[in-house]
């Protein structure tokens, strides 16, 4: 994939395949292309060069009808110009399936109920949807892009605006929609994220695909210090891979290493070091 704003190239050659039922993780720093890429495979922008293929089709050969039966996309954020009530703007992710003389129909009531119940934010469904925070229009959206039904997703930073339990929850629902054989490619600027719950990651630096596998092969300092300047490490913590920035780990590895050995001792006793006793 090739894209350039004006004489600026932003995409260079970005190249890669998401397996069926996967979860891929897209990471990279600020203005390595992510966001455009995405726009890119959904039309809203024309690359100069390459194309999206999902399912064996050529997505620019598609209308927009058929598009959207394929790709749902979650964006970083949303602004309704109108109140929309919370249900109203998750029914709107069945907008594809609809047809007809009846058009929506129970069955696509339920669907968008049980999408909202599926993210634990059924409360909110009378809500004006312009009156929520920014975290809880994000996970509506996540609800209507669950609600599309779609065999690909899109998400563009989908849990930025989240605090860290509901960050949790949203890897776990991406985690079992992709267990339903559905595929999901992700984008985010947390390394741990991706690394814990990703099944591939594919890490972009300006406009190119830096690294792609999986993440405990790709999140690796290597890696992230060629698109972050050194400033990460990378430890095992419980064997869960774990990505600290290095001024953090080294500070910590001084304080350890000055601590007296009684101190060790006891955090040992406590469980947290085995100090042999």
């Amino acid at each position: 994939m090739h894209f350039r704003y004006g004489s600026f190239p932003v995409l260079s050659g970005v190249s890669f395949s998401v397996g069926k039922g996967e979860l891929c993780g897209l990471f990279g720093p600020n203005g390595s292309g992510k966001t455009t890429l995405f726009k890119c495979c959904l039309r809203f922008l024309h690359a100069e060069r390459g194309r999206v293929m999902v399912h064996n089709e050529d997505i620019s050969r598609c209308n927009i009808e058929h598009l959207a039966r394929l790709v749902a996309y979650v964006p970083q954020e949303h602004k309704p110009p109108f109140p929309y009530l919370v249900r109203e703007v998750v029914l709107m992710g069945r907008t594809p399936h609809l047809g007809g003389f009846f058009g929506i129909r129970r069955r696509d009531r339920e669907i968008a109920m049980d999408a909202l119940a599926t993210l634990g934010i059924s409360d909110l469904a009378d809500r004006p949807y312009n009156q929520l925070s920014g975290g809880q229009r994000q996970m509506v959206l996540m609800a209507r892009a669950i609600a599309q039904d779609t065999p690909l997703l899109f998400l563009d930073e989908p849990t930025s605006a989240l605090d860290f339990q509901n960050q949790m929850r949203i890897w776990e629902i991406m985690r079992d929609v992709a267990g339903e054989g559905k595929t999901i490619l992700a984008c985010s600027h947390d390394p741990n994220h991706v690394a814990w719950f990703c099944d591939r990651v594919v890490v972009v630096g300006d406009g190119t695909v830096v690294a792609e596998g999986p993440p405990e092969d790709v999140i690796s300092e290597a890696v992230l210090g060629e698109i972050y300047q050194d400033v990460c490490s990378v430890r095992m913590l419980d064997g869960v891979q774990m990505v600290m920035p290095r001024c953090v780990a080294e500070r910590n590895g001084k304080q350890e290493s000055s601590r007296p050995l009684h101190d060790a001792l006891f955090v040992g006793a406590c469980g947290e070091v085995d100090a042999g006793t």
